[in-house]
């Protein structure tokens, strides 16, 4: 199997913080809908996902898509033999993008708006690895074992409570446009995985 996760963790975390001492770096990349709307800047759609506001941020970000993120390339080749890491990497770009949509129109004449952070794409991973196994035993931080249906719902709870309450530069918001766009890519480009998603979730026991 392919391993595509950990290059885009190691770009990650290599951009976050060259970042965390380079304000000029933060600046030019992270992700503002005025500078690609008036300036057609549209790198920062891409480039603000490789950019994290703080170290927390960060390593959260990370250690969720390190949990999820080979689960879920597995799967993918699974479903779709040697297409399965193109598809993959179709998912985790493809959010990028997709998450950003409705923040892009809700501040692109606002040019003091700016966000970074993997959220979306992470996100995206999280929900399509629950689409084809919901009730496999995630260990995330290494210590917490919980099926991946009930992280899921754990991170929809923590972003919908974040978006509407924190003043941060993190684009909380992203995250729930990412797990819907998982989710339904992952519906559309292995469609098996549909009937293997209701199968376990009428065959709980």
């Amino acid at each position: 199997m392919q391993n595509i996760t950990l290059p885009i963790i190691l770009v990650t975390v290599v951009f976050s913080v060259l970042a965390f001492n380079k304000s000029e770096l933060m600046a030019r990349y992270q992700f503002n809908a005025y500078m690609i709307s008036h300036r057609n800047q549209w790198y920062r759609f891409l480039t603000g996902a490789f950019l994290h506001a703080d170290w927390m941020h960060l390593i959260v970000n990370m250690l969720v898509l390190w949990s999820f993120g080979e689960a879920t390339e597995f799967y993918f080749e699974l479903g779709l033999g040697k297409f399965g890491p193109l598809a993959y990497f179709g998912l985790y770009f493809g959010s990028i993008f997709a998450s950003s949509i409705s923040t892009y129109r809700k501040h692109k004449n606002d040019h003091w708006y700016n966000a970074v952070g993997a959220s979306g794409a992470v996100s995206a991973v999280l929900f399509s690895s629950v689409v084809f196994a919901p009730f496999s035993k995630i260990l995330l931080y290494g210590v917490l074992p919980l099926p991946a249906l009930v992280w899921a719902a754990l991170y929809v709870a923590y972003s919908v409570y974040s978006s509407r309450n924190s003043n941060d530069n993190i684009n909380h918001d992203a995250h729930l446009w990412g797990g819907a766009f998982g989710m339904i890519y992952t519906l559309i480009v292995c469609p098996s995985a549909a009937q293997g998603f209701i199968y376990q979730i009428t065959n709980i026991r």
